[in-house]
């Protein structure tokens, strides 16, 4: 049973958004309400995706969450410890890549890692250790131009795994990719969410992509953008493609999709 810790979390909640609201200025200095009053949890090792339409606020939100941008009202809590800015706590993976195209595959996966000064020879270790996780060791003298979509993006969710974030961020991660491709990047991410055991909040809009990988689904509504369900995955935590078959896969397809149009 969890335990309830000093700041009123319980024990195993990785990360919590509690009463979170944005306002920007829009035109004419008229406030613009783009969140309000959200509330989210996920736990260690849980992999949540965070489901919405263009335009409802879920990259803001991952924003918040990721210490890029402030919150208006409310708090995020990362391991029991407010967010006040950009963290190592905290890896984000984006649509595009970002990676360095001046530095190697190896080289980009280390940078995080110099930056903090770890020491030389567990920053080989640990880069070494994500090259064979992420299959990528025959081309960790390669620039980013010479790779793939799909290899880039390995090199980038690498690259954000590698000082050992408490929750790793992603924003659309697999959005800028063709079908096929995509297809292959949600089983790899099945794949290292359960190699490493790594806390995953994901934003997507695609209604498929977020009940193959997620445990639990967040749905967001727009105008103000907010938490409108919080859906529970039928299935267990080895996914293949023969669930997209699965008559719950297909109802819980039609349940998304009404919550998304309305």
């Amino acid at each position: 049973m969890s335990q309830i810790t000093a700041t009123g979390l319980l024990a195993d909640d990785q990360l919590v958004v509690r009463g979170v609201g944005k306002v920007f200025a829009g035109r004419k200095k008229q406030p613009v309400q783009a969140l309000e009053s959200v509330d989210l949890h996920v736990d260690s090792g849980e992999l949540v995706c965070l489901l919405g339409a263009s335009g409802c606020g879920k990259s803001t939100l991952l924003s918040i969450i990721g210490g890029l941008e402030d919150a208006t009202t409310g708090d995020v809590l990362v391991a029991e410890e407010k967010v006040i800015g950009p963290g190592a706590d905290r890896g984000m993976v984006f649509q595009a890549y970002s990676l360095f195209p001046w530095l190697t595959v190896a080289q980009n996966i280390e940078f995080g890692l110099e930056v903090a000064k770890w020491p030389k020879a567990r920053r080989t270790e640990r880069v070494d250790e994500l090259l064979g996780i992420m299959t990528l060791h025959e081309f960790a003298h390669a620039l980013p131009r010479e790779l793939s979509g799909g290899m880039r993006q390995r090199v980038a969710i690498a690259r954000a795994l590698a000082p050992e974030p408490d929750i790793l961020l992603l924003d659309e991660p697999f959005g800028a990719l063709d079908a096929q491709t995509k297809r292959a990047m949600q089983d790899f991410l099945l794949t290292i969410w359960h190699r490493t055991g790594t806390t995953i909040l994901m934003v997507t809009h695609d209604i498929e992509e977020a009940i193959y990988l997620s445990q639990r689904i967040y749905v967001m509504a727009a105008r103000p953008g907010r938490i409108s369900a919080e859906i529970h995955v039928p299935f267990g935590t080895t996914r293949g493609p023969s669930i997209k078959r699965d008559p719950r896969f297909l109802d819980l397809r039609d349940e998304l999709s009404d919550l998304l149009t309305t």
